[in-house]
């Protein structure tokens, strides 16, 4: 599977081998948003689910042909938006989740809601994956969006996470990068002790199923030349599968640089809840909705309803 998704355009082709994926667009109103689900639906990838004031949705939907088959719950305020959708996908109704013209604290609220949410604790964490004409291969940054200033606990969780569901898309031992401003470790910057301590970790078995090295600054990370340069030994650096950063400010950076910059085509969702959540900023492109909810949809495993 790892021959067969080399760019970000072949989650299609990997979405595509199983049955459609039931995906609920929660405050469906949003026009990209729908756009993007659309798309989706035309290619036989998703049957959607929209939830909000139907009026608007269908204001939006007026000029779109094939969309006779969409389930369309009308709700009218913001929190009963939010609860049917989440309780959609907990109880099985659906695959996976979307967020359309809400906020992601009010989402992720909804999510964790101890009476229609999920009914254990999960530590969840955003997923980039990136296609940069620059790179050999796609590369993956956690966590740019959600974990503000993650300690080393939570450092754990997030790389777990993103091992865990880069194995499903193909990636079966990735490397990942723990990145830092320097590739050695300094007591007086704790990112590199973060870094040097995960990597242990992994040496010891207490981190499984890929290979972890740091700390490792950017181009130590992404560059054989730059590993050359510094002497770098190791099969991670220069050949990462995923990048963890140090915090949101330097990923949420990094991620938009790549994206104004250098061009890269991104898709990303939210890992550790029961289901994939398609979390996208509304400054995103339809295409990065897209390419998301495509994501979203090829890390669904086996076949549904």
């Amino acid at each position: 599977m790892l021959q067969e998704l080399n760019k970000i355009s072949d989650l299609k082709k990997l979405a595509l081998k199983n049955k459609p994926k039931r995906l609920v667009l929660c405050a469906a109103a949003d026009e990209h948003s729908l756009d993007a689900v659309i798309s989706a639906y035309k290619m036989g990838v998703i049957e959607p689910i929209l939830v909000g004031r139907k009026n608007e949705i269908e204001s939006l939907l007026s000029d779109c042909k094939k969309t006779e088959d969409f389930t369309i719950f009308d709700m009218s305020s913001d929190k009963a938006i939010i609860r049917k959708s989440v309780e959609l996908v907990v109880n099985g109704e659906a695959d996976i989740l979307m967020k359309g013209k809400v906020t992601t604290a009010q989402l992720l609220k909804g999510v964790l809601n101890k009476e229609f949410g999920m009914k254990h604790k999960s530590f969840m964490s955003h997923f980039a994956l990136f296609e940069i004409k620059k790179y050999h291969k796609l590369l993956a940054i956690t966590d740019v969006a959600l974990n503000i200033l993650p300690n080393l606990e939570h450092k754990v969780h997030i790389l777990n996470n993103a091992v865990n569901f880069i194995r499903k898309i193909g990636i079966e031992k990735p490397n990942v990068a723990v990145l830092s401003a320097i590739e050695m470790v300094n007591e007086k910057m704790p990112s590199t002790m973060d870094a040097a301590l995960l990597s242990i970790m992994q040496r010891r078995g207490q981190i499984k199923n890929c290979l972890v090295d740091g700390p490792l600054a950017f181009d130590n990370a992404i560059s054989l030349e730059s590993k050359k340069q510094k002497k770098l030994g190791g099969e991670v650096a220069g050949n990462a599968d995923i990048l963890l950063v140090p915090n949101v400010e330097s990923g949420n950076i990094l991620y938009k640089s790549l994206v104004a910059f250098a061009g890269a085509k991104v898709a990303g969702i939210v890992l550790g809840a029961d289901f994939p959540i398609v979390l996208t900023s509304r400054a995103d492109s339809e295409e990065t909705k897209l390419n998301s909810i495509l994501l979203g949809a090829a890390s669904v495993t086996g076949q549904t309803h």
